[in-house]
């Protein structure tokens, strides 16, 4: 699947269509567009990752690695950043950018986790895809913490079930509007206090809902999935290493061999993107300049239409990067607010708890999904000291072993082991943010990396209103499970830096006005149609629900708008 040109190949150089990334929506663009007849080129930065061939710890028993999986010191300090990355481990670090390869200047405190290799992060995702609902289209705007986004639920709806039926989701039809139903296999079983605290809250509340989350895992595959090679997931819960069976979606396992069937597919690893290529006669781009990572030779290739799909904040430094006489400021960027507005999640709270009983239940195999309860805050109407809403995911666990454990050695000791301990709860928050103007990420003025391209500069920050959510979470969280009998109930701020939600979104977002947004309904720039950003960097606010799912559907449904606007010369 991959390809090395030199400059002088002229045929090789020319493409219908490049695609900038390989992650979970530069794989849906690929798929597209190759499926649709377009010759098609992928840039990954990174290197190339073959599904299961180059999962090289999918297999390895815990006690085969030198620490058991645990981070050793000197990963820590090698790595003070990607270390605390969620689901980050010995295990699976060759998965992730170690820190000192790919610097950028943190004016404010931000941990961007990042994942350069063919897959991208769709190999470390968390796997869940709820659909966003019409409350988090519309808020933004009705209740003025931001724009108005050019479209609405029912705009995107038939392209999630056009990904869901494709990627494969377990879920349950729950028919509530804070969270729509979709395309749904069998869930995992929810486990016995779980079902216990369903109860209580149905009990108590009539707006609260817990219901299994939507989860990327093949619980009951389908024809289509068998046809990609993947099988149902084994519930080993070490989806991080890489899934040989294709139990959980990813580029890798699924888009991208989907891709390659079509024979339009061409990737391209190790190629750092310096910019795209403005034509200042055609009035627009006409290609992608490339730095080869491993020769440093640089390489224009060209194309008709152009899908920016590098990550949110690494669009937003290549569009900054493109510059022209046209564009001095980057591409499209008349009106400077490229690189502003960038928001995240809010993932800093959590509350844990201990729950009586139910010793003689437990649950099957490693579990990979979470339950979620529903968001229930500011969806009619504006009811708290807070902007946005919250989704909560939740679960609860049993100690592998007995607290009733007093011997150290012997048959005792080991009968002892086999029994599980008591019943623990713990549930995280998944809070909306205001975009601001003055979170931002800009080019540095004087510092550039390994391959002289301008290192990015984030300056992104929480605010009082992150901080009345959490207050907001603690409080209802606390009580919810005290009314279900939950006892020894803490309440958690992790007070860490933007970034570790591994969400970050905006900077070149969707919107009705050219004077108030980079992108069209489409996806497309205002000022140049033939790009098309897919991936979070279009997003005009951040919602509450987990959003790949939303940058699949996007890219599906921009990626066949683009090849229609093709088909009638419109592109």
């Amino acid at each position: 699947m991959s390809v090395n040109t030199t400059p002088g190949d002229t045929a090789s150089l020319t493409f219908d269509a490049i695609v900038i990334g390989s992650g979970i929506s530069g794989g849906w663009a690929a798929k597209e567009l190759c499926e649709q007849g377009l010759k098609t080129l992928v840039l990954e930065r990174g290197r190339n990752v073959e599904h299961i061939k180059d999962y090289p710890t999918a297999a390895t028993p815990p006690w085969e690695f030198r620490y058991r999986g645990s981070i050793n010191r000197a990963q820590q300090e090698e790595n003070p950043l990607i270390t605390k990355a969620a689901g980050y481990g010995d295990d699976c670090d060759h998965f992730f950018v170690k820190d000192a390869d790919h610097p950028y200047v943190q004016e404010k405190p931000f941990d961007w986790i990042r994942g350069y290799q063919v897959g991208g992060k769709s190999l470390t995702w968390g796997r869940a895809t709820q659909r966003w609902s019409e409350f988090e289209f519309t808020a933004p705007e009705r209740f003025g913490y931001g724009i108005g986004w050019p479209i609405g639920y029912k705009d995107v709806a038939p392209w999630y079930s056009h990904v869901e039926k494709f990627i494969g989701i377990c879920g349950n039809k729950d028919g509530l509007e804070a969270m729509p139903d979709g395309e749904f296999m069998t869930p995992f079983e929810m486990n016995a206090p779980l079902k216990h605290i369903r109860e209580s809250l149905k009990q108590n509340y009539t707006d609260r809902h817990l219901v299994h989350a939507r989860w990327a895992h093949l619980t009951e595959p389908g024809e289509v999935h068998l046809q990609q090679g993947r099988g149902k997931c084994q519930a080993r819960n070490m989806c991080m290493r890489g899934c040989p069976f294709g139990g959980y979606f990813s580029s890798v396992s699924s888009t991208l061999p989907w891709a390659k069937k079509t024979g339009n597919l061409t990737i391209r690893p190790h190629s750092v993107v310096h910019s795209i290529i403005y034509d200042e006669q055609l009035g627009k781009a006409s290609g992608v300049r490339v730095i080869d990572a491993e020769t440093k030779q640089v390489i224009e290739y060209k194309a008709r239409i152009i899908f920016l799909n590098a990550s949110a904040l690494n669009s937003n430094l290549v569009l900054l990067n493109s510059k022209s006489k046209r564009f001095p400021n980057g591409l499209g960027n008349d009106n400077g607010l490229m690189g502003k507005y960038i928001a995240f999640h809010n993932y800093r709270a959590s509350v844990t708890a201990d729950l009586d009983g139910y010793l003689d239940s437990y649950y099957y195999g490693r579990n990979p999904t979470d339950l979620i309860l529903v968001n229930f805050r500011n969806l009619h109407k504006q009811e708290t000291d807070f902007k946005g809403g919250y989704t909560t995911f939740m679960n609860a666990y049993r100690d592998q072993h007995s607290e009733k454990t007093t011997e150290q050695i012997g048959a005792k000791y080991k009968d002892e082991l086999c029994e599980p301990g008591s019943w623990h709860v713990f549930a995280y928050l998944q809070g909306e943010t205001v975009p601001k103007e003055s979170n931002h990420v800009r080019l540095s003025d004087d510092k550039k990396d390994q391959w002289g391209i301008p290192l990015l500069v984030t300056s992104v920050a929480y605010d009082d209103n992150d901080d009345r959510m959490i207050a907001d979470f603690h409080t209802q969280t606390s009580q919810m499970l005290e009314k279900a009998g939950c006892k020894n109930i803490q309440t958690h701020n992790t007070k860490q830096a933007p970034g570790l939600d591994i969400h970050e979104m905006g900077g070149v977002r969707m919107g009705k006005d050219p004077k108030t947004s980079l992108l069209n309904e489409w996806n497309q720039l205002h000022l140049c149609k033939n790009v098309f950003v897919t991936d979070g960097a279009c997003m005009a606010s951040t919602g509450n629900q987990s959003p790949s799912i939303l940058y699949m559907a996007l890219t599906a449904r921009a990626a066949t708008y683009a090849v229609n606007q093709m088909k009638e010369g419109k592109l």
